[in-house]
């Protein structure tokens, strides 16, 4: 029985929610809400609907920031399409001269590594990749003044937590630098060790935490100095003149404006919302139990190389002797949905650890007992 996943048949083995997580009933109920009871833009109109979309938009907000316990006197919560977005929405405004370098760490996603590379050759500045150790912690004898970090704090390749978030960010901000978190990975089940943590701008996708196809940046009020905004529209000025105008987010309140420019997917928001609640009140342990066994398995498996160090929802290995694309494809009409490449992480995997290509599992809340049981008899017979 899949509570809220009903509409999954028992026949299909989902693992693939790295990518992007299936939705529960409570998620899709609330976007189904939008569209056939109160279908209006946000901050444009005084008629009820709007007034309620208002309302829903703000509360989402607000539990974005409760759930990273951060304050809403010093962060903002904007919306975007991605992580990817996010982030080069930040960098592609940071002004000249700010940074004298970028640093970022070698298991990077290309939402990052790409965008690392691209700002560094924009700006002229020097860019350091820093090597990850095993348990995910970046070195902290680096020179961070004037640096701009931006790293992931859970990897999408096994799951590996930056260990040392907490220290890595005091030392940055106390050296003089920034710090921009990649937390794509982190929110749906590694969320806790984002608890508090003040870095400059967090950016992840609502679509891997349960929720719709969203981005979400959550920066830090005092990190706009840095920025020259000239990504602009509608939505976002409290005045227009003939040669000129007035941004809402130095004139009011309205900090959010400044990474929302035009109509905003309303529908999508208020779904992030009621996501956060439906996770609130799932069972972690149930998921870690699964995890366990799954993860038992392939490290028992003679011919199966696991990448993780340690038990993960998200595990990554690849089959001696086996490709991992028809492998895929095999476990495809057992009815077993899983990814096989290199996961957007080429350097790492590809061309420094030189890496066949991988098959990688990721689980989630949706999975059963069953599920497990069946992906362990479809690999019994490698």
């Amino acid at each position: 029985m899949r509570k809220d996943f009903e509409y999954l048949d028992e026949k299909d083995v989902y693992l693939d929610g790295s990518c992007q997580s299936l939705r529960p009933a409570p998620v899709i109920n609330a976007m189904r809400e939008y569209y056939e009871q109160y279908n209006s833009c946000s901050e444009r109109v005084k008629y009820k609907w709007g007034q309620t979309v208002d309302a829903k938009v703000e509360e989402t907000r607000r539990r974005v920031l409760k759930w990273l316990g951060l304050s809403g006197r010093k962060y903002f919560t904007s919306f975007t399409l991605n992580t990817t977005y996010g982030i080069n929405l930040v960098l592609s405004q940071i002004k000249p001269g700010v940074f004298s370098k970028i640093i970022t760490s070698d298991i990077e996603h290309n939402s990052v590594f790409l965008p690392s590379i691209a700002f560094a050759k924009k700006h002229g500045i020097k860019r350091v990749l820093l090597s990850r150790n095993d348990d995910g912690s970046l070195p902290l004898d680096v020179d961070f003044a004037e640096a701009l970090v931006v790293v992931n704090t859970v990897s999408n390749i096994d799951g590996r937590e930056l260990k040392n978030l907490r220290e890595l960010v005091k030392k940055v901000r106390g050296s003089g630098g920034r710090i921009i978190l990649d937390a794509a990975q982190t929110m749906a089940h590694h969320s806790e060790i984002l608890k508090g943590v003040e870095a400059d701008a967090i950016c992840f996708s609502a679509h891997k935490m349960y929720a719709a196809s969203l981005g979400v940046v959550v920066c830090r009020q005092d990190f706009l100095q840095t920025l020259e905004v000239g990504f602009v529209g509608g939505g976002m000025v409290d005045d227009a003149r003939e040669d000129d105008y007035d941004l809402s987010c130095y004139s009011s309140d309205h900090w959010h404006t400044i990474f929302e420019p035009g109509v905003q997917a309303y529908a999508e928001i208020l779904a992030l919302g009621e996501a956060t609640r439906w996770l609130a009140g799932q069972d972690k342990k149930a998921l870690e139990r699964r995890t366990q066994k799954l993860y038992q398995f392939l490290a028992d498996h003679p011919k199966v190389r696991l990448i993780n160090q340690e038990p993960n929802a998200v595990m990554s290995f690849y089959v001696e002797g086996v490709d991992s694309h028809l492998l895929a494809a095999s476990l495809s009409r057992a009815g077993v949905m899983a990814r096989s490449g290199y996961f957007c992480c080429h350097y790492y995997l590809k061309n420094f650890k030189n890496y066949p290509p991988l098959l990688r599992f990721s689980l989630g809340h949706h999975n059963t007992d069953a599920d497990i049981d069946r992906v362990i008899q479809a690999l019994s017979g490698l």
